[in-house]
C-alpha cells in the first residue's frame, strides 16, 4: 500500500510532501515527493494517555469503533474500575476483548484495588495479584496510585507494588490531587512519573519542576484543560493529553483530536501540540504504536488540516479503520462479567432521622471538576425526618452497597439542581456502589432500585416517568453497539436536565460523588467522609 501527503514529523518539527510504502502493517519507506501539492497531511495517531474505557459505558471493542474515527489509534488504560468489581476476572475481560478489534488498548495494573479502606469493593488485588499482572505483556505500566498517604507513610504493600513495577522497567502512574512542595516531592521520588489530577496551574508547575510528566485532562465531568494548556508552550516534553473518563455521547462526538485543535487555537506550535497528542505517550510508556518512521507500525492518521484536525482516515497496523467519520471496525460479540448481589430497597431505607440535629454537612458538587467543597446548611425537617430542601438546592444523596444487602449510607449535596424525581448510578468510582440524587425518598428508592434490577446501569425517575440504560458488564458497560449507546445516554442525560439539572453531565459527575480520594467531602456505602482528613464525619449537628 501506498499513500500519499504532508508528511508531518513530530519528533524533528518539520513537514514535507512524501509517500508512505507499507508491508504486512509495517511502513517500509517513507520517500519525498517533488513537485506536488498536497491539501491534507499524514501525521502519527493520536493516544489518550490515561483513560478508563469502563466509563464509556463501552466496551473495548465498542470504545475502538467510536475513538478512531477521531483519528485515536491507542490508549493508555486503567481497568480500575472493573478491576474493584470483578478482580483479576474483569482485568483479564477487557485484555480479551481489546484483543478481538485492531486497536492498540495498552492496559496498566491497577494499584489500588479497593481504593480505600473506607468502602465495600467486590475485589482485593494484593502485591502478588499486581507483580503477576505486570508480568504481562499486556500490562505496561502500574495504574494510577491513589493512595498517596500510603506513598507519603511508607505503607509496606504500597512501596511494595511501586517496587514491583520498578523491577519489571514499568512506569507507575500518579493520582495526587492538591499535593505540593516537601510531600509531592516526597511522591515523586517513590518514582512516581505522572499526575492527571492538577486543576491548578501552579500545581502542575510545582510537579513539572520536580520532574513529573503532567497529563491535561479533559473529560465529560472533570475539565482541566483551560487550566493547564499553557504550560505547554514551556513543557512539550513533558506534558500528554488525556480523558480519564469520557461517556459515550462525548466520545462519539470527538477525543484527543479535539484537544490539539483547541490548543492550536489558542496559539500553541503545533509540534508541541503533537508531541502532546501523539509522541509523548509513546515513549513515556514504551508503547508499541507508531510514530510514522521506516520500521514502525503502520499507525497513522490522515487529516485536512492542522487547525480543525478533522479525519479523512486512520489505519492501525496498515489497516484502514475509519474513513470520513465513518468506523470500519464491526462490532464484535461478547461476554458479561459481573458482581452485583443486593436486594430492592423499600423509601425507608432512605429516611434520615433529625433526631434534634439542625445542621447539615452538605456535598457541594462543582460542573467540571472532581473535588467538592463543604458546605453547612439549615437542616429542612419534617415530621421528625430531614428532608430535600429543593428550593435552596439541597437535595439527599444515598449510596447504596451493590455486593450484598447493608443499610444505606445517605447526607446531602448542592449544585444538583433537580426540582423533582431522581437519577442513579452503579457507575460510581471507585467501588461501584449505586450511587443516587434526588428530591424525595420514594423517587430515590426507585430510580435505585431500577438499577438494582438490571444489576447495574444508570437510571432517571420524574413522577410516572422512568428512564433506565442497563449496564450488565460489571454494573458499568453495555454489549451493545457503540453508537446505539450513546444515542440512548444523550436521552437519558436528556431527561436528567429538564428534570432541572444544571450540571454540563450530571451523571459522570453523579459517579465521582462516591470517589474518597478525591477531596473534600464525598459519600460511601459506609457513611459521609472527609477526603482530606481521609476520616468519616456526621452528616447532621446539633
Amino acid at each position: 500500500m501506498n499513500i500519499e501527503g504532508n508528511i508531518v514529523d513530530v519528533a524533528a518539527g518539520s513537514i514535507h510532501p512524501g509517500r508512505i510504502t507499507v508491508n504486512n502493517g509495517v511502513i517500509e519507506s517513507i520517500e519525498p515527493v517533488e513537485g506536488v501539492h498536497f491539501d491534507h497531511f499524514i501525521l502519527p495517531g493520536f493516544i489518550d494517555s490515561h483513560v478508563h474505557i469502563e466509563s464509556s459505558m463501552l466496551i473495548p471493542s465498542e470504545f475502538a469503533r467510536l475513538a478512531v474515527v477521531h483519528g485515536t489509534v491507542a490508549t493508555v488504560s486503567d481497568p480500575h474500575e472493573i478491576a474493584n468489581v470483578c478482580g483479576l476476572e474483569g482485568i483479564e475481560y477487557m485484555i480479551s476483548n481489546g484483543k478481538t478489534v485492531p486497536f492498540k488498548f495498552n492496559f496498566g495494573a491497577p494499584s489500588c484495588v479497593p481504593a480505600t479502606s473506607f468502602e465495600t469493593a467486590g475485589a482485593v488485588l494484593d502485591v502478588d495479584d499486581v507483580r503477576t499482572l505486570l508480568e504481562k505483556p499486556e500490562i505496561k505500566y502500574l495504574s494510577e496510585m491513589m493512595n498517596f498517604p500510603g506513598v507519603l507513610n511508607g505503607d509496606a504493600e504500597v512501596l511494595h507494588k511501586i517496587k514491583a513495577a520498578h523491577d519489571l522497567g514499568k512506569p507507575v502512574d500518579g493520582h495526587a490531587p492538591g499535593l505540593r512542595g516537601e510531600e509531592a516531592q516526597k511522591y515523586i521520588k517513590a518514582g512516581i512519573s505522572t499526575d492527571h489530577e492538577c486543576f491548578t496551574a501552579e500545581e502542575a508547575l510545582d510537579k513539572l519542576g520536580l520532574g513529573m510528566n503532567i497529563l491535561i485532562r479533559e473529560g465529560s465531568a472533570a475539565k482541566n484543560f483551560e487550566a493547564l494548556i499553557e504550560l505547554l508552550h514551556d513543557y512539550p516534553d513533558q506534558i500528554m493529553f488525556c480523558s480519564d473518563d469520557k461517556h459515550p455521547d462525548s466520545l462519539e462526538a470527538g477525543h484527543i483530536n479535539e484537544l490539539c485543535a483547541r490548543a492550536v487555537e489558542k496559539g500553541i506550535d503545533v509540534f508541541k501540540v503533537l508531541k502532546a497528542a501523539c509522541l509523548n505517550p509513546v515513549q513515556h510508556y514504551r508503547l508499541d504504536v507508531g510514530l510514522l518512521k521506516t520500521g514502525d507500525a503502520a499507525d497513522f492518521i490522515v487529516v485536512k488540516d492542522l487547525d480543525h484536525f478533522e479525519v479523512i482516515q486512520t489505519y492501525i497496523n496498515g489497516q484502514l479503520v475509519a474513513e470520513n467519520g465513518h468506523t470500519l471496525i464491526e462490532s464484535q460479540a461478547s461476554g458479561i462479567v459481573n458482581n452485583f448481589d443486593c436486594t430492592p430497597k423499600t423509601a425507608e431505607a432512605f429516611a434520615v432521622k433529625a433526631d434534634g440535629a439542625t445542621w447539615l454537612r452538605v456535598i457541594e458538587a462543582l460542573d467540571g471538576q472532581l473535588i467538592t467543597h463543604p458546605l453547612s446548611a439549615t437542616a429542612k425537617t419534617e415530621n421528625g425526618y430531614i428532608i430535600a430542601d429543593v428550593e435552596n438546592d439541597i437535595l439527599k444523596i444515598a449510596v447504596v452497597n451493590r455486593y450484598y444487602d447493608a443499610p444505606v449510607a445517605t447526607a446531602f449535596i448542592k449544585n444538583f439542581g433537580l426540582k423533582k424525581g431522581a437519577l442513579a448510578s452503579s457507575v460510581a468510582h471507585d467501588s461501584h456502589n449505586i450511587v443516587v440524587v434526588g428530591v424525595d425518598d420514594e423517587s430515590i428508592c426507585k430510580a435505585a432500585n431500577l438499577v438494582i434490577e438490571q444489576k447495574g446501569g444508570i437510571s432517571a425517575v420524574n413522577g410516572t416517568k422512568e428512564a433506565v440504560l442497563s449496564l450488565p458488564v460489571a454494573g458499568l458497560m453495555s454489549v451493545e453497539d457503540g453508537y446505539t449507546i450513546a444515542k440512548s445516554y444523550t436521552a437519558i442525560d436528556s431527561m436528567a436536565k429538564d428534570m432541572g439539572s444544571r450540571l454540563s453531565a450530571p451523571f459522570m459527575t453523579l459517579s465521582f460523588m462516591a470517589l474518597l480520594v478525591i477531596p473534600a467531602l464525598k459519600l460511601s456505602d459506609k457513611g459521609l467522609f472527609d477526603g482530606t482528613k481521609f476520616e468519616f464525619v456526621e452528616v447532621t449537628e446539633n
